[in-house]
C-alpha cells in the first residue's frame, strides 16, 4: 500500500456523525493525541461541542478538548485521512454518496454501522461497490463490539474488533486507533462482524421486554431474561452463517461480545427500547420517548425480511416482529421466544 498517511503514529481522523458513540471515540482518541474533527447535522450539537467543549444531547458531562466540529462535509473530509462513519444504519448508505465527490485515494473509511442493505449484502460491501462504481479503490473495514460508549468516554478498559478482507488494513488501523483503554482486535470477516453487531439489537430488543415486564409487576426476571438471551445466540448462530458470517465470529468480541453487553447494560439503547415495549408503551409512543436511535426495531424487519427471502427459519424474529406489528402482546411474545425449539 502507498500514500497511506492514516499509518502514522498519530492520525488525522474525520468521524462523521456525533452522536453518543462517534463523540466517546472523539474523546478517547483526542487524549491519544489525535487530530480528530467530527462533522454532524444537527445544529445544536455543533453549538455546544463549539462552544463548551460538550455533546450535551448525547454525551453530556464529557469535555471534548481539541475536538473541532463542523456542519461542512467538505470542511471535514479535507481536513482527514481516515473517515469513520459513525452514523445510524438507516442513513449511512446517503451519506457515502454525499461524500464520495470530496473523497481523495489516500482516505481509509471505518464503517460502525453494521446490518443489511438492498440485495442481502452486507453495509460495508454496499459501500465498496457503490466506490467502484465510482472509480475509487479507497480501503473499508468494519469496527464494532461490545462498546457502550459512555464507558469508553470514561476510560473504562474496552475490547473490540476491526474487520477488513485485507487483513493488512484491519492491523493497521488497530494499531493506529487503539489506545491505552481501547484494544482493538484485528479479523477478517467483515460481514459477520456487521450481521452480529445488526443481530445483537434483535436480542437486546428481547431481553428489554423481560425488564419492562418486571417493571409493570408482570413475570420478568432474570431467570427469563437468561433463557431469551441463549434462544437469541442460538438463532444468531443458526442464521448468520446462511447470511455470509463466518461461523468462528459468533464467539469473538463482534458476536458473543457485544450481545452480552448490549443484552444486559442499563446503557444499551435497544434493550432500553423493550423495556419501554415491555412496559406497556406501543411502539409508536416507545420510539418517540427515544432521544438516540435504536437500531433494533429496524433489524428485526430487516432479518425477518431477509429470512423470508431466503426460506430460511428464524422463530425468534418472527416472534418480535409479531409483537412490533402489534399483534400480540409483550407477555405472549416472551412466551414465544423461550418455548422455541
Amino acid at each position: 500500500m502507498t500514500n497511506r498517511c492514516w499509518v502514522c503514529i498519530m492520525a488525522s481522523i474525520g468521524i462523521l456523525g456525533l452522536g453518543n458513540w462517534g463523540t466517546a471515540l472523539a474523546k478517547v482518541w483526542l487524549e491519544d493525541g489525535h487530530q480528530v474533527t467530527g462533522w454532524t447535522i444537527e445544529q445544536e450539537v455543533h453549538e455546544t461541542v463549539t462552544m463548551e467543549m460538550v455533546n450535551q444531547k448525547y454525551l453530556a458531562g464529557v469535555t471534548l478538548e481539541g475536538l473541532t466540529s463542523t456542519m461542512q462535509l467538505g470542511d471535514v473530509m479535507a481536513e482527514c485521512e481516515l473517515v469513520v462513519l459513525a452514523l445510524p444504519s438507516s442513513v449511512i448508505l446517503d451519506v457515502v454518496d454525499d461524500l464520495i465527490p470530496h473523497l481523495r485515494p489516500s482516505h481509509v473509511l471505518l464503517d460502525l454501522a453494521k446490518g443489511l442493505a438492498e440485495g442481502n449484502r452486507s453495509i460495508s460491501e454496499v459501500i465498496t461497490e457503490k466506490l467502484t462504481a465510482a472509480g475509487m479503490g479507497n480501503a473499508v473495514a468494519v469496527m464494532t463490539g461490545p462498546t457502550i460508549a459512555p464507558e469508553v468516554a470514561r476510560g473504562v478498559l474496552t475490547i473490540a474488533q476491526v474487520a477488513s478482507h485485507d487483513r493488512s488494513v484491519a492491523e493497521r488501523l488497530s494499531s493506529t486507533l487503539s489506545t491505552p483503554t481501547l484494544i482493538l482486535v484485528p479479523a477478517t470477516d467483515p460481514v459477520g462482524a456487521e450481521l452480529w453487531g445488526a443481530f445483537k439489537n434483535v436480542v437486546a430488543l428481547a431481553c428489554g421486554l423481560v425488564d419492562g415486564l418486571k417493571i409493570a409487576g408482570s413475570f420478568g426476571g432474570d431467570n427469563l431474561k437468561a433463557a431469551i438471551f441463549a434462544a437469541g445466540f442460538r438463532e444468531g448462530c443458526l442464521l448468520l452463517p446462511d447470511l455470509g458470517a463466518k461461523g468462528e465470529s459468533a464467539f469473538g468480541p463482534a458476536g458473543m461480545g457485544d450481545l452480552f453487553v448490549t443484552a444486559t447494560s442499563p446503557h444499551g439503547r435497544n434493550r432500553r427500547m423493550g423495556e419501554k415495549l415491555g412496559s406497556g408503551l406501543t411502539l409508536e409512543q416507545a420510539l418517540d420517548e427515544m432521544v438516540m436511535v435504536a437500531e433494533g426495531v429496524r433489524a428485526t424487519r430487516m432479518f425477518g425480511e431477509r429470512a423470508g427471502e431466503k426460506g430460511l427459519p428464524a422463530p425468534f424474529v418472527k416472534a418480535l416482529n409479531t409483537l412490533l406489528d402489534g399483534d400480540i402482546n409483550p407477555e405472549d411474545c416472551v412466551r414465544r421466544l423461550v418455548e422455541l425449539r
